[in-house]
């Protein structure tokens, strides 16, 4: 039965488990009780292991890290920031996190997958077997996904900052973990998206160096602003002007912002656009 499923349904059953898992820790939380992470983890991690062999079957298919057109970006950059979780989320320590990670997986996976338009085509060999470009691309896609969790930290933060000024420290307002702790958590994680986004841009200037007239100037110019952007506001965190809500501010602004640069980077590629695929479900 498994066997004849396509690509798209076994994304479909990830959405499912992640949108279980987002939904089970509203419950907890409207009857009063911390959702638990356990069970979280559970249907976060069952959720990553069939979305990691729905994007298989895509890459087998096309021969390429599946990265062709905007639903497989949704998809990887979903699918990073669970990997970043399931990872590191022990040493958060705090459920809301994998709640709030169980939302943004499903909203990005149901979204992606519930408007057909982002994925009637796609273009086909976008990296023409070359490994190094296919990191570049996964590298920078990972960031992305890490930046994700990082504006969910800073809304989190936001929560608790609102509930600590307004002395609304009971409800869902009690399972959020301490300002101290969810800025230390912001911090390494811009820290690490941009060490990683670094590595990406470094890996991809060690091809276009060999073969500049592959550049394209749009895609090189909006990823690149995107990195300085996350560094400028990394380094003015560290030196102390940019702090507390400022500072969460600033990084959902930024990741609004390269979301919104994802459409620019995809349509700028050279490769031909692929027949329309078929849907699956």
């Amino acid at each position: 039965m498994f066997a004849a499923l396509t690509d798209r349904q076994w994304l479909w059953l990830a959405a499912a488990c992640y949108f279980a898992g987002f939904a089970r820790g509203a419950l907890s939380v409207l009857r009063g009780e911390r959702p638990s992470s356990g069970a979280m983890y559970g249907l976060l991690a069952v959720g990553y292991a069939l979305q990691f062999f729905g994007l298989y079957l895509r890459g087998r298919a096309e021969g390429d890290c599946p990265l062709g057109n905007i639903f497989e970006i949704l998809q990887f950059i979903a699918w990073s920031a669970i990997t970043l979780y399931l990872v590191v989320g022990v040493t958060f320590r705090s459920s809301l996190l994998g709640y709030f990670t169980a939302g943004l997986g499903a909203a990005l996976t149901i979204a992606s997958l519930a408007l057909p338009s982002l994925d009637a085509t796609r273009r086909a060999h976008i990296f023409g077997n070359n490994p190094w470009l296919e990191l570049h691309a996964a590298l920078a896609l990972f960031s992305y996904g890490i930046f994700a969790l990082l504006a969910l930290t800073s809304a989190l933060f936001l929560f608790r900052h609102y509930s600590l000024k307004s002395k609304r420290l009971d409800g869902w307002f009690s399972f959020l973990p301490s300002i101290l702790d969810l800025d230390q958590i912001a911090v390494r994680l811009l820290g690490t998206g941009v060490g990683v986004l670094g590595v990406s841009l470094a890996v991809g200037a060690v091809y276009w160096m060999r073969d500049t007239a592959s550049v394209n100037s749009a895609k090189l110019l909006i990823t690149v602003a995107v990195g300085v952007a996350y560094a400028a506001a990394l380094g003015f965190r560290l030196g102390g002007r940019l702090l507390a809500k400022r500072f969460a501010w600033t990084c959902l602004a930024l990741f609004a912002a390269a979301l919104l640069s994802l459409g620019p980077v995809n349509a700028s590629r050279h490769p031909p656009i692929a027949a329309a695929r078929e849907e699956g479900t």
